[in-house]
């Protein structure tokens, strides 16, 4: 690192941190506007015309609450659920109070089909300014996987903030789409809330069982510095109000139903995932060590600034902090064995955490444990179409 790099990551040191950059007002009306009649209609849906049951809830929304102030939060805040539902995403939103709509920046971020929220120029801005990302589905595009874009995305709106904004506002997909990225203001998205479902698809089980958790969420648990706040959430009955198996009018969600949604507690990252976080860390290390030879510096840093500082002035050595965050730096950590190892026993991990809200339940029969693992449903990979029957489970599929 050179000394001029060094003086700029100190100026950057979290005793001086930058100001705010905000997006235009425009952006930001956009923004409120989309989000805020979103959730207001989703609530109206929830509550005016079907019966909603939750737990947790309260003490999911005091831990919005604390992270209302970008510059007083510490780490980023992922959620993850089960998917029984078109309707899951927005509409389990609704049942956060209306004060909650109106402020984009304190409302999650979370993963769209590219070829349905991104196929036009309306659809994008719309779903962009809704906190979308763009997802490609490896059975849809070939452009799909483990390491697009859009995990990058995600991984650096979990993260530290960015000392600069990217070099470009936009960002492509697919080298030919142009879409508009959440970093232009990286202190402005500093740990933002991101919200996936690891199913990857709807899947209407019959006694809401779960599919195995693609491997998507490994990452965004594993390469998000510092490790973000993880909550569980377990979701039943929107499927009910958009079955698959639907007649006519198909367009049209069912009222009358009873949605139950339940928010568990922050996991104790250290123990549920500390060994595997070392493994990853460990994994990394070893890796960097290969690449020496590299240029060491090349925008977004692994570690804080002030962390890499510490570390160069230690002992001329990079470790972690010259990782770029959300890039991976060879293909061992792509695609090597023990990198595959650690990101199933997270997803398995994350998985069985979800498992344990819907046990708590006690209403649901016990989880058919074939079902956590990826080989089990080889033999729907031939299935055609969109929507179909599982011929593991009988549950209904959507890949929409």
């Amino acid at each position: 690192m050179s000394e001029q790099q060094s003086s700029e990551l100190r100026e950057m040191s979290p005793s001086r941190p930058p100001a705010a950059q905000m997006p235009s007002l425009s952006m930001r009306a956009k923004s409120s506007m989309i989000m805020g009649l979103t959730g207001l209609i989703s609530r109206c849906f929830l509550h005016g015309f079907n019966t909603v049951e939750t737990h947790g809830l309260a003490q999911f929304r005091e831990l919005l609450d604390n992270r209302a102030d970008p510059e007083k939060r510490e780490r980023g805040l992922l959620t993850v659920s089960n998917h029984v539902s078109v309707l899951d995403d927005p509409m389990v939103w609704g049942l956060l109070p209306l004060s909650y709509a109106f402020n984009p920046n304190n409302l999650r971020w979370t993963l769209g089909a590219h070829d349905i929220c991104f196929k036009n120029q309306l659809f994008s801005t719309f779903f962009t300014h809704g906190q979308v990302l763009p997802c490609h589905r490896s059975k849809h595009s070939i452009h799909g996987g483990l390491f697009q874009p859009c995990m990058t995305q995600a991984i650096r709106l979990l993260s530290h903030p960015s000392p600069s904004p990217p070099s470009s506002p936009y960002y492509t997909t697919t080298g030919t789409d142009s879409i508009l990225s959440p970093l232009n203001h990286p202190h402005y998205r500093r740990y933002s809330w991101v919200h996936v479902f690891p199913e990857g698809l709807v899947h209407q089980h019959p006694d809401v069982d779960l599919r195995y958790f693609k491997w998507g969420v490994a990452r965004l648990i594993l390469e998000s510095e510092p490790s973000p706040d993880v909550v569980p959430m377990f979701i039943d009955g929107t499927q009910k109000c958009m079955a698959e198996d639907r007649g006519f009018p198909k367009f049209l969600p069912r009222v009358g139903k009873k949605v139950k949604v339940t928010f568990g507690g922050v996991l104790d990252y250290e123990r549920t995932f500390g060994d595997l976080k070392a493994r990853w860390d460990e994994l990394v290390r070893r890796e960097r060590l290969k690449e020496k030879g590299e240029t060491k510096t090349v925008g977004w840093l692994w570690k804080t600034p002030v962390a890499v500082v510490a570390a160069e002035n230690k002992d001329g050595q990079e470790g972690g902090g010259g990782q770029v965050v959300g890039e991976l730096v060879s293909e061992e950590l792509r695609n090597g064995k023990e990198a595959r190892e650690i990101r199933i026993e997270v997803a398995r991990r994350m998985r069985e955490e979800i498992l344990r809200l819907r046990r708590e339940r006690g209403v649901y029969k016990e989880s058919d444990e074939s079902f956590g693992r990826a080989e089990t449903w080889g033999v729907d990979k031939g299935e055609g179409g969109k929507k179909y029957r599982s011929r593991v489970d009988g549950s209904q599929i959507n890949q929409d």
